[in-house]
């Protein structure tokens, strides 16, 4: 939780930066070809501690639960402590969430959070202005820095299981060594036989937005790194936390061999709602913050507005908006006829 400041500009005079939480927000759960306990936890409980008093979740409708949510998505919103949870999915959730339903008992929320495949996260680019959103979360990515001491088949594991996620999801190796990339490719075709979703896996790896990339040296694959903006960037390579100095568009960075991705999805500590599609160059993963908003209050007393009274009217004729200045030297004036 940011901490609320108060600066002291001279005598009576104050200006505070407090932290408001939203009124309510609209979760989105995902739940198209896998299940997201994970996703409600990461959703809820910065919401919470935020102070956000009214909690929605959506999440689509399973047709083996007679097109109620899934179980364990809904035994994670009740040990929360949410009880509102709608079967609803895709962009309809998000316009859902926007609008309001009546029939269902559905009012608008004024923030919408949460990942999402390409067209939510279309969904949620339409909206935003009727709604705040957090971010673009859309379909998963994952780019590997990589030297030539990283571990092959670690590396080959990292990008099977970002691209477990869908068929759109974008899987990249970035390395100075070709006899690394070209082990990498090797333990791939070693790995994904034996893996449970091998078909669409297939699909996201051999899609246009994945690639077994060679530069020429770490310098050009930081400047690869921050132009494409990852969403989960692993470094693996001699000096994690030197290169990472280097990082300036990331939404998550995993440092060394035995920090994958999936320590992130789960139980690191950190969000895996993060920004996608270069959204890492001006926004962040979702967190305490994304529920709060900064209010700003001015005190201020008759002497220490009548000691700033002339600069006020100096910009305000200089920007031709003279009863700016009247507003202050009204008060100005009445002060000194009481005196």
């Amino acid at each position: 939780m940011p901490k609320d400041t108060s600066v002291t500009l001279g005598a009576g005079a104050m200006v505070q930066q407090r932290w408001s939480p939203v009124d309510s927000v609209g979760l989105y759960v995902p739940g198209g070809k896998a299940v997201y306990p994970s996703s409600v936890i990461m959703n809820v409980v910065p919401a919470q501690v935020a102070g956000v008093k009214r909690l929605a979740v959506v999440t689509p409708g399973q047709k083996a639960f007679a097109g109620r949510p899934h179980p364990t998505v809904l035994a994670t919103a009740a040990l929360l402590g949410v009880t509102e949870v709608y079967a609803i999915g895709g962009p309809a959730a998000i316009a859902a969430l926007a609008y309001g339903v009546d029939s269902i008992g559905l009012e608008p929320v004024v923030l919408v959070t949460g990942p999402g495949n390409n067209l939510v996260t279309a969904a949620k680019r339409a909206l935003r202005g009727v709604i705040g959103i957090d971010s673009e979360a859309g379909a998963t990515e994952i780019m590997v820095l990589a030297d030539a001491g990283a571990n092959p088949k670690f590396v080959a594991a990292d990008l099977i299981s970002q691209a477990e996620h869908d068929e759109s999801a974008a899987s990249i190796l970035v390395t100075d060594s070709e006899e690394l990339l070209e082990s990498v490719a090797e333990e791939l075709s070693q790995l994904l036989p034996h893996a449970h979703h091998r078909a669409r896996i297939e699909t996201a790896l051999d899609g246009q937005q994945s690639a077994l990339v060679l530069v020429d040296d770490l310098v050009q694959a930081t400047l690869v790194a921050n132009a494409y903006a990852s969403e989960h960037l692993e470094i693996q390579v001699e000096d994690p936390k030197a290169l990472a100095a280097e990082i300036s568009n990331a939404g998550a960075i995993f440092l060394g061999p035995f920090a994958p991705v999936s320590l992130g999805d789960y139980m690191a500590g950190s969000n895996h709602v993060l920004p996608t599609s270069q959204q890492a160059k001006f926004g962040s993963g979702l967190g305490v913050h994304s529920f709060l908003r900064a209010v700003q209050v001015i005190d201020y007393s008759e002497p220490a507005l009548a000691e700033i009274a002339e600069q006020i009217r100096l910009f305000a004729d200089e920007e031709g908006l003279p009863s700016h200045g009247d507003a202050v030297q009204i008060r100005v004036a009445t002060r000194r006829h009481a005196e």
